[in-house]
């Protein structure tokens, strides 16, 4: 397997030698550089080219939202926000952005380690524990609106349909298939159909376009 390259953004020196002595006790992930403000992640990033970014949302100059949406224009950079549960507003924000997943700053080494490997392979990362509270917390008491979401959303089929509903309720691959009595292997065919029929990236977005185009209430 190929090394992945990742950079560090967080305005905290601790925080970000933390996160490198933790990443780099798996030979498969080198730290390549860090960055401690926006702009610096910008410059950092575009330089370096790593596979996944580590992202703090609340830095000086310019904040991890920003500098989230310009990297996923500019640059085939995967980014992970790190937060906390008190800011879940800047969570969706950073998602909205293109953020491919996101972490609690506490989370386990093992858990770390997992995510960014997960990232670099394309698959949006989701916290089933934190990411379905959120996201019914911001919708909630909205009724979908026709839109392109909801366009798009009867381009899939019927199957299709189904695996993304489960999967934007927190089910990972095997608990879909078990409720669908599918292969692991036919619901990542699924999967990959409908994130090509929708133009989404990953995972993370299709959570996010289920639930705006109404698909889960």
């Amino acid at each position: 397997m190929n090394t992945i390259r990742v950079v560090i953004a967080d305005d905290q020196p601790l925080i970000v030698s933390s996160l490198k002595l933790v990443l780099e006790t798996d030979p498969l992930i080198r730290v390549v550089g860090t960055a401690n403000t926006g702009y610096e992640a910008i410059s950092t990033v575009t330089e370096l080219r790593p596979e996944v970014v580590l992202m703090d949302i609340q830095m000086p100059e310019l904040d991890g939202i920003a500098a989230t949406g310009q990297l996923v224009r500019d640059t085939a950079a995967k980014i992970i926000v790190l937060t906390t549960f008190n800011r879940d507003d800047y969570l969706f924000d950073a998602l909205d952005a293109g953020a491919s997943g996101f972490l609690l700053k506490n989370t386990e080494p093992e858990t770390l380690i997992h995510a960014v490997h997960q990232v670099a392979a394309g698959h949006g990362l989701l916290a089933p524990e934190v990411t379905l509270k959120l996201i019914r917390r911001r919708t909630a008491g909205r009724p979908a609106e026709p839109g392109p979401e909801s366009q798009l959303l009867q381009s899939l089929t019927e199957r299709e349909r189904q695996v993304l509903a489960l999967l934007a309720t927190g089910g990972n691959n095997q608990e879909i298939a078990a409720q669908l009595g599918l292969s692991e292997a036919t619901v990542k065919t699924h999967l990959s159909n409908l994130l090509a029929k929708t133009n989404l990236r990953d995972r993370v977005q299709a959570v996010l376009f289920a639930h705006r185009a109404g698909l889960i209430q």
